[in-house]
């Protein structure tokens, strides 16, 4: 790190638990986020400000007007623009000194298969069970930590998949892939604002705390958030043993 480094990040530096040790860690990640609307718009730049070296954003879909009550990384000037593009502006008006790809695809396992292996974090920022299936098969194969979030109404959730760590569950030993969920979409159920800030923020922060090691990330824990009453609560999550996804890995 160089003085204007040792400077903008000082406040993470003064921390014991993260020094300039943790700091530097954070600079030589690279994070994926799958999608760029809700969620996306509050991880994303709290990892772009902390300095992740590399930041990854996918996401098909472009800037509504009906996004800007809640996805803050894009405003009314982004109308139109693909999301991926309008967010990658915003991260590096933000922190220049990192490096942002924008991928305007829809998340694929292709185009997963590429990424993965030079990937340190993925964080799930989508809003359908078939791409959180297919994220969550593609972290399993490729050992990367993956941060799922989810969020609706005024119900979030958040929870963190390490394949690397023996017995931890994955995110289909939660949602099995061979039983059928009702998808919901904000755009028919709502949601509110603030509830995507603060689980897309607790995604960031679950991501910092895996890439540098510190703290109890939620692996095998599914944190919800009750936006109404203010109330947290955590629910233990186990490994199936007949997952078709990770029961091969032990």
């Amino acid at each position: 790190m160089n003085d204007q480094d040792l400077l903008r990040y000082s406040r993470h530096i003064l921390l014991d638990d993260i020094g300039i040790e943790g700091q530097e860690k954070i600079l030589a990640a690279h994070a994926v986020i799958i999608g760029a609307g809700g969620l996306g718009s509050a991880a994303a730049p709290y990892l772009a400000a902390a300095g992740i070296g590399k930041i990854t954003l996918i996401d098909h879909d472009t800037v509504d007007l009906t996004n800007l009550q809640r996805q803050i990384m894009h405003n009314q000037n982004s109308v139109g623009l693909a999301k991926v593009e309008s967010g990658k502006t915003m991260l590096q008006n933000l922190n220049p000194h990192i490096q942002v790809n924008a991928i305007q695809e829809k998340a694929t396992a292709e185009l997963l298969e590429q990424l993965l292996p030079n990937a340190n974090i993925v964080l799930d920022c989508s809003d359908n069970f078939t791409t959180r299936h297919m994220v969550n098969a593609a972290c399993v194969k490729h050992q990367v930590p993956l941060i799922s979030g989810a969020a609706i109404k005024f119900d979030g959730q958040v929870t963190v998949i390490d394949p690397r760590q023996t017995g931890a569950p994955c995110y289909a030993c939660l949602f099995p892939v061979d039983q059928e969920f009702n998808e919901v979409q904000c755009s028919t159920m709502g949601v509110f604002s603030p509830l995507v800030g603060i689980i897309g923020s607790i995604q960031a922060s679950q991501a910092l705390q895996v890439i540098m090691q510190i703290g109890e990330p939620l692996v095998g824990k599914l944190l919800l958030w009750d936006a109404r009453s203010s109330q947290v609560d955590q629910i233990t999550l186990h490994k199936r043993d007949d997952c078709p996804v990770c029961s091969k890995r032990q």
